[in-house]
């Protein structure tokens, strides 16, 4: 098992070098339809996984993460409205983004995978944790019911305040790099540029995202590697998801309905889960049902007002 986990990880960093180093290596906007495609061949690209885990571990497992992937990749749209927000919030030239994005999900996958490897030790070990998981997803899932939209505001971000205080920052964007040095008697410093502090407030944004998405997907299976992959191909999409529903998301009202009920239902799911027992392919047709009707009853409702 050690050795698959080692080859899919070589095969998302190959991904990766791929994107950053030949595919995107000049910085641009990135335009619908090239988010489009990309988003098409990431979801491709898990579907493929899919049918290799059919074949390798039969349908239970690949039944487990098509749902892990979709639950994941569903809970991850709300990143997108964050990722909106703080690049609304700081500026950030259009050509710089994709570079954020980039980086922030490097960092995300280093931090989901510890994350999974502990929340999977933790329930096999403590039975009583899957309770607490599922109390808090329920408590995740009515504080976003009722919060509505998404809120964030950078300017209170800790480990924000924290980094200004002990590190020079410039405030103007320095050609897309994050660090700089410049002359500041009697000698010349490094300075951390604001994209810098742009891609740090995505990263403590993400940490937020992880407490409820892990213990989601950790609901569906306790098998780390599936909880992982399914993660890690729902991530990998979200960059260029971003740059294709960046001038969409308005149309999306009642996402985060859908999203709060995903939330509770799963969470409820984890609390009875020694009591009941809700087959996986029940509950992927559940989580697609609720995000169907939450992402219908916002169009009906943007063509009623349109109207």
């Amino acid at each position: 098992m050690l050795l698959f986990w080692i080859l899919f990880n070589l095969f998302v960093l190959a991904l990766l070098a791929l994107d950053l180093g030949v595919l995107n290596r000049r910085p641009h906007r990135v335009g619908f339809r090239e988010a489009l495609a990309w988003s098409a061949g990431w979801i491709a690209l898990a579907a493929v996984f899919a049918v290799l885990v059919f074949f390798w571990h039969g349908r239970a497992q690949a039944l487990q993460f098509v749902t892990g992937y979709v639950i994941e990749l569903s809970l991850s749209v709300d990143n997108l409205f964050v990722f909106l927000i703080i690049f609304r919030y700081f500026k950030v030239p259009g050509q710089y983004q994709h570079k954020v994005l980039f980086w922030g999900i490097l960092g995300a996958l280093l931090m989901r995978g510890a994350f999974i490897l502990a929340g999977v030790g933790l329930i096999r070990r403590f039975t009583w944790i899957t309770y607490a998981f599922g109390a808090l997803l329920v408590y995740s899932g009515i504080k976003l019911l009722r919060q509505g939209e998404t809120e964030i505001h950078p300017e209170k971000n800790p480990v924000l305040r924290l980094f200004r205080r002990i590190f020079p920052v410039t405030e103007e964007y320095v050609g897309g790099q994050f660090f700089t040095r410049r002359f500041s008697a009697p000698r010349t410093r490094l300075y951390a540029t604001a994209l810098l502090v742009v891609l740090l407030v995505v990263e403590t944004s993400d940490i937020v995202f992880a407490v409820d998405s892990i213990p989601a997907v950790l609901a569906i299976t306790l098998n780390a590697f599936i909880v992982y992959t399914s993660n890690v191909f729902a991530i990998l999409g979200l960059r260029s998801m971003y740059f294709a529903l960046a001038g969409m998301m308005d149309l999306f009202h009642y996402l985060h309905y859908g999203l709060s009920v995903v939330l509770i239902l799963i969470g409820l799911k984890m609390l009875g889960s020694h009591y009941v027992n809700i087959p996986t392919g029940w509950a992927l047709m559940i989580v697609l049902f609720v995000l169907g009707a939450s992402i219908l009853a916002s169009l009906v409702d943007r063509r009623k007002k349109s109207a």
